[in-house]
């Protein structure tokens, strides 16, 4: 069966107002919630970025049946895992069988601001990301936790308030080394749509099924989560000019891993032409063309769909997809 979620963009808006669009999206038939976790957001002008884990439990309180979770954030630097630990166990105290804490290596532009810390490599990002799972499940699963670990260290520590069952943790990639370690090591696999055919068929996927495969329960319960970009309206040309709002997803990972000022990113962006803009999303006036090109992303195995719409009236694109989209893929795929 599949599952269709809600991304709420909080770079894009003011919690408050992000906060409404999310429990819309429970009223209007969305099964999920998953917000972005960043410091500072992809523009600096009429950029937003607020704290994720607070927001999280103002949705929890207001909601009652969406799954939640973050998409992603980086438990690394700007977090120490003992704290990310203490949050998503007081949220899953809370919203028992409700919360997904998504985990990513994280980007610079997020971490070295507010931190002053230079942005390590790759190798030294994917080390701490996991050791500071392994560090999270200990202090989940343990008492008086004392971690000697090469980036991170506790003394003695316990989370108090945590659910029965541990939060599940899926782990975003966007490569084979951290795809394989999602496959291993997560209870999910979390991916963006939009890239090149090859990437999902010949290294994502088979990387995550080569890491479950290899890991201590390969028969467990595992997510795949896919976010997928879609601008859908009664308007083409208004569908078309809403992508530019996310002009920086077009940016190669090249041109865009080590920005760290939201001023350069969105010079970046604002460059961009709108056709350039609008290539990672499904763009789209007719319901029926979006569950065909979504559709490619269950054929590839994603279950647990996430949808991601750049234009600024959300509410609109909330009650069209509800009433248009939502059901047809139910019906085709559900």
């Amino acid at each position: 069966m599949i599952k269709l979620g809600y991304k709420a963009s909080a770079e894009q808006f003011a919690p408050g107002e992000l906060l409404g669009f999310s429990c819309l999206a429970e009223e209007v038939g969305f099964d999920s919630v998953y917000i972005s976790d960043h410091f500072q957001p992809w523009k600096h002008i009429d950029g937003h970025a607020p704290f994720s884990l607070t927001w999280l439990g103002a949705l929890g309180a207001k909601t009652s049946r969406v799954v939640m979770g973050t998409s992603v954030l980086t438990p690394t630097f700007r977090y120490h895992p003992s704290i990310v630990a203490q949050a998503f166990g007081t949220m899953g105290a809370m919203f028992p069988g409700r919360v997904v804490l998504g985990i990513g290596t994280g980007e610079g532009l997020n971490e070295v601001p507010s931190t002053g810390q230079p942005w390590p490599e790759f190798k030294e990002r994917f080390a701490r990301l996991r050791e500071a799972v392994t560090l999270i499940r200990t202090l989940w699963t343990q008492e008086r936790v004392s971690f000697d670990g090469q980036y991170y260290k506790t003394e003695k520590a316990t989370i108090y308030d945590r659910p029965e069952t541990p939060v599940p943790i899926y782990v975003a990639a966007a490569g084979a080394l951290v795809a394989r370690y999602a496959g291993r090591s997560g209870d999910g696999f979390i991916c963006t749509s939009g890239k090149s055919k090859e990437l999902y068929t010949e290294t994502l996927l088979p990387k995550v099924a080569e890491g479950l495969a290899a890991s201590e329960n390969p028969s467990r319960p595992y997510d795949r989560m896919i976010e997928v970009k879609v601008s859908f309206d009664t308007d083409k040309a208004r569908a078309l000019e809403d992508t530019r709002h996310w002009a920086a997803l077009a940016l190669t990972p090249e041109e865009k891993m080590k920005v760290e000022d939201p001023v350069e990113m969105q010079r970046l962006s604002d460059a961009l032409p709108v056709e350039r803009a609008a290539s990672r999303w499904i763009v789209s006036t007719d319901a029926d063309e979006q569950v065909e090109r979504i559709g490619y992303y269950v054929g590839l195995g994603f279950r647990n769909l996430v949808f991601h719409a750049p234009g600024p009236d959300q509410a609109r694109f909330l009650r069209l997809y509800g009433e248009h989209v939502l059901p047809r893929l139910r019906k085709r795929f559900g």
